[in-house]
């Protein structure tokens, strides 16, 4: 294969300036990082898996591996590298372009230089993935107490990754381009899994992987500086990345793979239905600078924010929890944790972000962009019909509404229950006393069981339906109202697919 003309690793060095005393690079200091990561490299066999996000501080990271590897004869790069970009699937369309397109530069680039970097990007799990786990389960937005969204879209996908790399190597070292500058809480784990003197500390979480930071010391100045002085070996324009800093006014959001990552919802490169801060300057600068396709995002971000509210709650949230009790708590039992959004507000959500879909394919730069996928849909219908007792089959409904479009939805082989079967169901247990809920589910439960020749656990099953709280809801709302002190800013820890 013909091998392109390298880049010499020691050209950004000769044109970087140390401007303050907080700024760490200087020419010197700058060959000698570059070496540590050539003799980091060459040290063992273990391959590397380099975290990247597509902001400043991991494609400093990623082109100073890529310089300071260069220079290296072929025959000493061949150790694998990794690559990893994760998508969480409610990244905005344009962040998502921009990623993409990056990772397949990086490939080609690669592959064109002999170099040894492969890119790949991971995703959250289907039973993980944000609107699964909110429309279809009801799971409420996420706040800085309850980040439920964390784990699932951003640090399981990329421990999968990383594991499966140990499952084939035994051991990997993980490249994060995070920086003791950030904050506080991350210079104190970072010194706190690494010896002295030492270049790898372990990973917090993951016992076959190492952690080596190369940028640690650089003030964000050096960052920017290093990426001007530095042309993209893959080739990116450096500057746009800051002209997009500018436009978003906004930090990086490295790709997280430790609860102790701070996070991201301030982010240019954060995800853009992220609630866990109040507003989402990035966004609202986004648009001021001229994105005003991207309203439809915000305006369904800020409505989701709405129901966080504590005085609000009972508005949005059903009393019962996932596992079908009401759970109280403070002096007397007055107060609740209140459970998963009610099934109408779910309907309301689909619905939002299904026209806000609608609209960034009209006014956005993607007219094919995806807010939610077709999988997803079918998984919350499923979600819908066999925990919720959607006899409706409400979501084709509402999808055909919006979109004018119809999917290939599946068909039930045994006859399911309509909307007019819940009217009736409705009618006769107001008439006689009874949850139509209760009957709902029981019902559910035979259709369920229907033609199997052995119904095992069928006892058990009735038994949860049973021991669920069937009471009066509307009595006990009445009485949380009535004590204004029971709609607190209570916490929704705890809340989890058997108890929420």
């Amino acid at each position: 294969m013909p091998r392109t003309a390298e880049p010499r690793p020691d050209v950004p060095a000769l044109i970087l300036r140390k401007e303050n005393d907080r700024d760490y690079l200087t020419p010197g200091l700058l060959k000698e990082l570059q070496q540590q990561v050539r003799d980091v490299y060459r040290a063992d066999a273990r391959p590397w898996v380099i975290g990247y996000s597509g902001g400043k501080d991991s494609t400093a990271t990623l082109q100073l591996i890529w310089y300071a590897l260069a220079s290296l004869p072929r025959e000493q790069r061949l150790k694998p590298i990794y690559v990893i970009a994760s998508d969480t699937l409610v990244e905005t369309p344009v962040i998502v372009d921009y990623i993409q397109e990056t990772l397949t530069k990086i490939d080609s680039a690669a592959q064109k230089a002999e170099m040894p970097f492969r890119a790949h990007k991971v995703t959250p799990a289907p039973e993980n993935r944000f609107w699964f786990n909110m429309i279809g389960k009801g799971y409420p937005a996420p706040y800085r107490r309850f980040r439920w969204c964390t784990d699932r879209l951003k640090i399981d996908p990329a421990n999968r990754f990383i594991n499966e790399r140990v499952n084939e190597h035994g051991e990997v070292v993980l490249v994060l381009g995070v920086r003791r500058s950030e904050s506080s809480t991350r210079a104190q784990v970072m010194s706190l899994h690494r010896k002295p003197g030492d270049l790898l500390s372990r990973h917090t979480t993951l016992r076959s992987a190492w952690v080596y930071t190369p940028v640690e010391h650089f003030s964000t100045n050096d960052v920017w500086t290093y990426l001007f002085a530095a042309p993209s070996p893959w080739g990116n324009n450096n500057r746009d990345l800051l002209t997009m800093y500018r436009n978003a006014q906004a930090g990086e959001c490295p790709l997280v793979v430790d609860t102790s990552t701070p996070s991201c919802g301030n982010s240019r490169f954060g995800c853009w239905v992220c609630t866990v801060v109040e507003h989402d300057r990035s966004m609202e600068a986004m648009i001021d600078s001229g994105q005003e396709w991207m309203q439809p995002l915000l305006d369904l971000r800020d409505w989701l924010t709405e129901t966080r509210n504590p005085d609000q709650k009972h508005k949005y949230r059903d009393l019962r929890r996932r596992n079908g009790r009401i759970q109280r708590w403070g002096e007397g039992d007055k107060k609740v944790i209140w459970g998963p959004y009610k099934l109408d507000v779910r309907k309301e959500i689909l619905r939002r972000l299904l026209e806000a879909q609608m609209a960034v394919r009209r006014d956005g730069p993607d007219k094919e962009a995806v807010l939610i996928f077709e999988d997803e849909l079918h998984d919350i219908r499923r979600i819908w019909r066999t925990e919720e007792g959607d006899w409706q089959d409400s979501l084709p409904r509402i999808y055909e509404e919006v979109t004018g479009e119809s999917l290939a939805w599946v068909e039930e082989d045994a006859a399911g229950s309509s909307s007019m079967d819940n009217a009736v169901l409705e009618a006769v247990c107001k008439r006689e006393g009874l949850p139509a809920g209760l009957l709902r589910e029981l019902i559910d439960l035979e259709r369920d069981l229907q033609g199997l020749g052995r119904r095992s656990n069928v006892y058990e099953r009735i038994d949860s339906i049973l021991g669920k709280d069937w009471s009066d809801q509307e009595s006990i709302l009445r009485e949380i109202l009535a004590n204004r002190d029971s709609i607190g800013d209570e916490t929704d820890e705890g809340f989890s697919d058997d108890a929420a």
